[in-house]
């Protein structure tokens, strides 16, 4: 995690149900917050404070809680409502956290290139390169929570590459909770996609679909051989 405290006013609030549009439409945003079993705090803040903390943090990243004359209240987001139409911040869910109780956390996952490189060997002789995964869930100390898990990007150089969720880059006392199998990226032919577009005739997420799971079965069948082998 990075070393920055992210801090956030709030003050509570006794508008309730419909009567939080009052809230908006003032430019503050309506929050709750759980706090250990303990009776959930209604509050408001400031849409303008808000946002920069919702990208900053994300799902992985504790977030101070502050008011004035109360004690400061530690939480990492839970639950972020956007309003379809206006696309805008409707609701806000926090849970309270312990600093010395661990959390699970979704982390996104980025790619880790060599100095002076900004694409994968793959890439750079022409292949493609699809990810399919974007996090991963994790359980650490809130202090240990990485704002970001890396894979070797220099390790996809040919076509059917790929690195899996037992293949990330974990930092210490960082515990991994999602099926270490699962596939996060993988090297793909162009003429691989694009036969299998014809193919379906369908879209490209059908496409990366398709090929995917060819390219699954690939491997998975060359994981038995070499079981098999040995």
């Amino acid at each position: 995690m990075s070393d920055n405290t992210i801090v956030l006013n709030y003050q509570q609030r006794s508008l309730t149900g419909k009567k939080v549009k009052q809230l908006r439409s003032e430019g503050q945003v309506p929050i709750v917050i759980h706090d250990h079993g303990q009776d959930s705090i209604l509050a408001q803040v400031s849409l303008k404070e808000l946002l920069p903390v919702l990208s900053e943090a994300g799902k992985h990243h504790p977030v101070v809680l502050k008011s004035s004359g109360k004690k400061d209240i530690t939480t990492m987001i839970k639950e972020t409502d956007v309003e379809p139409q206006r696309q805008t911040i409707s609701h806000v869910v926090f849970n309270s956290i312990f600093a010395n109780q661990k959390v699970e956390a979704e982390i996104p996952i980025k790619p880790q290139y060599a100095e002076g490189n900004e694409a994968t060997p793959a890439e750079r002789a022409g292949l493609i390169v699809i990810e399919h995964l974007e996090s991963v869930l994790v359980e650490a100390l809130p202090s240990d929570l990485p704002d970001a898990i890396y894979y070797d990007a220099e390790k996809l150089v040919n076509p059917s590459d790929h690195i899996t969720v037992g293949e990330l880059i974990i930092p210490s006392n960082v515990e991994v909770k999602s099926d270490a199998s699962a596939s996060v990226v993988s090297v793909y032919e162009p003429s691989a996609i694009e036969a299998a577009n014809n193919a379906l005739a369908g879209s490209e997420e059908e496409v990366v679909e398709e090929t995917a799971e060819a390219t699954e079965g690939e491997q998975a069948a060359s994981s038995t051989n070499e079981e098999t082998k040995e």
